[in-house]
């Protein structure tokens, strides 16, 4: 109990907000009164007075009761909940389940008695459903028939049957395997058109696959920025978690590419050349290789599709259905109108209006434009998995899943009524992030998301996992509970807000199972009681960064008492690879950037000993011999993690060729370019994955992996 007005507490606990947190360094913080209330009017409550807060916690008690059915229920496989059905005292009612295949089945009432209750102007009674054991996993609904109800005698609700465990590939059954892990921008080829695509990923995959025996090829977010310059650089802020970011496209391998005329086909050769003189550059540059790729996707889709292609087109877009349509009206206005779409003419802020339907009939050609882009996507990333699996890997490409999106992009826009406003995702202080993170992006609500049978975010699911061997869930303890901080406060002001992880989970489960893919949930930092646990129990794996993993005797964790269901790396994309770390990069670049909250000193001298007793351990273990080099050691920590019992080892393509700046730095925007960096070798030097493929290094660290 805080020091909070008592019925503030109940109302932020009634909603699922948190009133105090135990913080990274062991001390007990209670959450300003400002920030609850703030957080609890961003989930529609209001609590701006102790007569409002009377109010909303009579409505917190009544609501159930306001409903004849649950929004949504989520169950596993075997079990037989009891789910509530209100209705007009003394009425009859009778439960049916309408499978998704169609098919009908009747819930058996439970005998149970429940006082009735005066709810508004009338008396409303429960009665009490069995759902039965044997459901098959899936979508289906609950269909409650009231006798005497009004307007409508039926009410429905979204039913989800998930697995009890997601189990593993056949694979990972018996031992582990390995895999790289690849930004897929920075990864470039001398055909690359300045920004690594999808022909790059599928020939990485290709020479990982058949000459290093590698696995799986671990991708960064490919969803999709804005349409329109400036592009944000970040992969984990997108405009959209659905839908892919055409900058991936290789124009070349587009079919009808190959049909044009001379003229058209020789501008195209015109852009590529020039745009192929980017790599050069020391820093990525997204907007001047969006610019000459559009163009010339616009000269392909000008020459239109034919036959089967034709069909394959349509075919997709029936299927991606209302959500396709309207991020393709969102990418047309964004090109007529500009961002933020907040500043549209007020008729086309919200995708349902009369006058966004209108803007939709009069520009249809644009927005097929934009559909069209997805399906190209749609069909390289199937035949880049079909090439990884074709070149021996057992996964293939394992998507990333990001925690957000940004504030202004398409999901904004277009499932605003299912995400918080006025609050934005970030996470609390910590080792590495002293001050906070604000990520700058708006939540789910729970609340709206079960009212819509979770649609928004299995659909979501559904395309980062098709065509892909896994899914990695960024900050998966957002699946449970994520860090709300009020619009115009700093990181450390906000709080905790919970949510339903037995549905999240589930549908996760239940898209990955369908999809037959591997997930990997991004556990790291500040991590609730039991959630891993928990994780484990549902069969999805957790992370292991081996910096970040120690015993209670202050030495490094050994090896042998890491996490068997776990992906292990030595190191991961917001620290410096390994060779940076090792030289304390990390350290001279915070300090740099005003990170610390100590003095650069007392900093380097801790990290300095962090390193040192990772050494030790090397040394103890004869794995390095005194005085290796920076190479010699990093080759080592690999060999260190494949002590583990780790059933997936991620390697990180820069520790390949020794490059030592990260590629991001949290708690930094345009203080460092962050998702900017080239794979480049120790002094800098751009690497293409041309030169990648002939590494000494990287051959190294493979035959370490896969226990030659």
């Amino acid at each position: 109990m805080t020091g909070l007005p008592e019925p503030l507490h109940r109302l932020a606990e009634a909603h699922g907000v948190a009133t105090d947190y135990w913080g990274w360094t062991g001390e007990h913080v209670e959450v300003a009164a400002e920030t609850i209330r703030t957080v609890l009017r961003a989930l529609g409550v209001d609590a701006g007075t102790d007569e409002a807060v009377e109010a909303a916690l009579a409505d917190v008690d009544l609501a159930p009761w306001r409903r004849v059915l649950p929004a949504t229920v989520v169950m596993r496989e075997g079990w037989t909940p009891w789910v509530p059905v209100h209705l007009p005292h003394g009425s009859a009612v009778w439960l049916e389940i309408v499978l998704e295949d169609g098919q009908r089945w009747h819930a058996n009432q439970v005998d149970k008695t429940v006082e009735p209750r005066q709810v508004d102007d009338r008396l409303v009674g429960e009665a009490t459903f069995e759902l039965p054991g044997n459901l098959p996993l899936g979508w289906h609904r609950l269909v409650a028939h009231v006798d005497g109800l009004e307007p409508d005698p039926t009410a429905e609700a979204t039913l989800v049957v998930t697995p009890e465990r997601l189990e593993l590939p056949e694979s990972m059954r018996e031992g582990r395997i390995w895999g790289l892990m690849d930004q897929v921008y920075q990864a470039r080829s001398s055909r690359s058109w300045g920004v690594g695509d999808l022909a790059d990923l599928a020939d990485l995959a290709d020479w990982a696959g058949r000459d290093l025996g590698a696995d799986f090829v671990l991708v960064n977010p490919l969803h999709a920025a804005e349409p329109i310059a400036p592009m944000e650089p970040s992969p984990y802020l997108p405009t959209t978690r659905r839908f892919v970011n055409p900058i991936y496209l290789r124009v070349e391998d587009i079919p009808e590419a190959a049909y044009l005329p001379a003229g058209e086909r020789a501008r195209i050769d015109d852009l590529a050349s020039a745009a192929r003189e980017f790599t050069k550059r020391p820093l990525i540059d997204r907007d001047a290789a969006w610019a000459a790729k559009w163009e010339a996707l616009e000269i392909v889709y000008a020459a239109g599709l034919t036959g089967r292609r034709a069909r394959s087109f349509r075919d997709y877009c029936e299927r991606e259905g209302e959500g396709l349509l309207t991020f393709a009206t969102w990418s047309a206005l964004a090109e007529d109108y500009g961002l933020p779409w907040t500043e549209w003419p007020e008729g086309l802020r919200r995708p349902d209006s009369p006058a966004v339907a209108a803007y939709r009939e009069e520009h249809a050609d644009r927005v097929e434009f934009y559909c069209w882009l997805q399906w190209l996507l749609d069909r390289q990333l199937a035949q880049v998995q079909a090439d990884a699996l074709e070149a021996g890997m057992s996964l293939g490409v394992v998507h990333d899943l990001a925690v957000g999106v940004h504030p202004e992009g398409a999901d904004a826009w277009g499932l605003a009524d299912a995400l918080a406003q006025g609050v934005t995702v970030g996470a609390p202080p910590d080792q590495f992030n002293q001050l906070g993170q604000n990520w700058s992006q708006p939540p789910w609500r729970p609340d709206r998301l079960a009212a819509l049978g979770y649609a928004p975010y299995r659909d979501m699911l559904r395309t980062v996992l098709k065509d892909s061997g896994g899914i990695r869930v960024d900050h998966i303890i957002g699946l449970f509970r994520l860090w709300w901080v009020p619009e115009g406060h700093t990181a450390k002001d906000g709080t905790y807000v919970r949510y339903d992880h037995e549905a999240f989970i589930g549908i996760l489960a239940l898209e990955a199972h369908r999809a037959g893919a591997v997930v990997v949930g991004e556990d790291l930092g500040v991590v609730a009681p039991n959630v891993r646990s928990y994780l484990a129990e549902r069969g999805v794996l957790g992370t292991s960064i081996m910096w970040f993993e120690w015993g209670e005797d202050g030495r490094p964790l050994a090896p042998e008492a890491y996490r068997e269901l776990c992906m292990t790396t030595v190191t991961t994309h917001d620290l410096p690879p390994t060779a940076g770390y090792l030289t304390l990069e990390h350290v001279a670049l915070r300090d740099r950037l005003g990170l610390l909250t100590r003095p650069v000193e007392e900093e380097r001298a801790a990290e300095e000993e962090v390193v040192g007793k990772f050494r030790d351990v090397l040394r103890e273990r004869g794995l390095v011999e005194e005085g290796a080099d920076v190479e010699e050691t990093v080759a080592a920590f690999h060999r260190l993690i494949t002590q583990t019992p780790s059933r997936l080892l991620g390697v990180a393509l820069p520790d390949l060729v020794g490059d030592r700046r990260a590629v991001n730095q949290p708690g930094t925007n345009d203080e460092y370019p962050n998702w900017r960096i080239p794979l480049s070798d120790k002094d800098g030097r751009p690497v293409l994955l041309d030169e990648l493929t002939r590494s000494k290094q990287a051959r190294r660290i493979a035959r370490i992996l896969s226990g030659e």
